[in-house]
């Protein structure tokens, strides 16, 4: 081919990216949750979902598909033609779950291709009242004075609770003992009951418990306060320092999806997290609601945390259930 030929062959792929861009969409885009429906990735993905069919003009429908710690889901989205017409809403297990399973069925850099972060959840590091510890001080200490015999519950291996009690036990030098649960509500319960000790939960989910003295919030996991608990200093804050982690969604594409489409996509985003509104009611209830600047800086997020994770899983022998 021909130099020229080649530039006329670009200037039209690049045209027709535009072309599809400017035109779409021209039917309903569906986002696909592949977690279970009720729960944070679900009520975020419909929150922004319905600002976004007001700014489109088409309606943008949640579908839930879960399933298999979100396999299911995801690899039917993984499956979907890449046209700008089936998204898949994240959560960290996406960056995870390939780490600990054999064959996960997707490669969630190589398949997918990252749109926009939607938000930003603290988690906050909880204990029965009963454990004779006020802050995060007193609680190192009671632990180090009791190595292995701290109990802290989780929603299962892997999950967030259990990815963020490794990452504290190994910068603050300490080892808790995991109970892993199958789902957060029954590992709540048994934390509520005495059964176990503490939890790393999301702050969404917790708050009840906190105000109503069933339970007591130590720390909080992000590099900033909770507006949920403005007098619950962070980790870092306590002692710990530069430690950070927390609960994220995002929308993600299958791989080959023209460029311009996510782009689009990722614009409204940033629209629908903005309206005040939403903002509002969410913030209410500690999600706190964010969007990606760029394509590319939420595809770096997602690579860091994959191979954060990987490095972690390894070190820590993180295994699913």
């Amino acid at each position: 081919m021909s130099r020229t030929a080649l530039a006329v062959s670009v200037m039209l792929v690049a045209s027709s990216f535009t072309a599809t861009a400017q035109n779409y969409p021209a039917k309903p885009v569906r986002i696909i949750n592949p977690l279970a429906a009720g729960g944070n990735v679900d009520i975020v993905a419909r929150g922004v979902a319905e600002q976004m069919s007001k700014s489109l003009g088409q309606q943008v429908l949640v579908e839930n598909r879960p399933g298999a710690s979100a396999l299911v889901g995801t690899r039917y989205v993984k499956g979907q033609p890449a046209d700008g017409y089936t998204f898949l809403a994240i959560a960290n297990t996406f960056a995870r779950v390939p780490a600990i399973i054999k064959e996960p069925g997707y490669d969630p850099l190589k398949d997918f291709t990252g749109v926009s972060q939607t938000c930003d959840i603290p988690m906050v590091l909880v204990v029965n009242p009963a454990l004779p510890v006020k802050n995060l001080k007193e609680f190192i200490a009671l632990a180090k004075r009791r190595p292995g015999e701290l109990t802290y519950g989780t929603a299962g291996s892997g999950g967030t609770g259990h990815v963020a009690g490794e990452m504290f036990s190994q910068q603050a030098g300490i080892k808790l003992m995991h109970v892993p649960y199958k789902g957060n509500a029954p590992a709540t319960t048994d934390l509520v009951g005495g059964q176990i000790m503490l939890m790393f939960d999301q702050v969404s989910t917790s708050a009840n418990y906190v105000q109503a003295g069933r339970l007591r919030a130590i720390a909080v996991t992000t590099k900033k306060r909770s507006p949920v608990f403005p007098d619950v200093p962070t980790i870092d804050e306590a002692g710990v320092k530069g430690f950070e982690d927390s609960t994220f969604n995002g929308i993600v594409a299958p791989a080959g999806t023209p460029r311009d489409i996510p782009e689009k996509i990722r614009a409204e985003t940033a629209k629908a997290v903005a309206v005040p509104a939403l903002k509002e009611r969410f913030d209410k209830i500690g999600i706190p609601l964010i969007a990606s600047n760029s394509l590319d800086e939420f595809n770096a997020y997602l690579r860091r945390h994959v191979e954060d994770f990987a490095k972690l899983a390894k070190t820590a022998g993180i295994t699913a259930n």
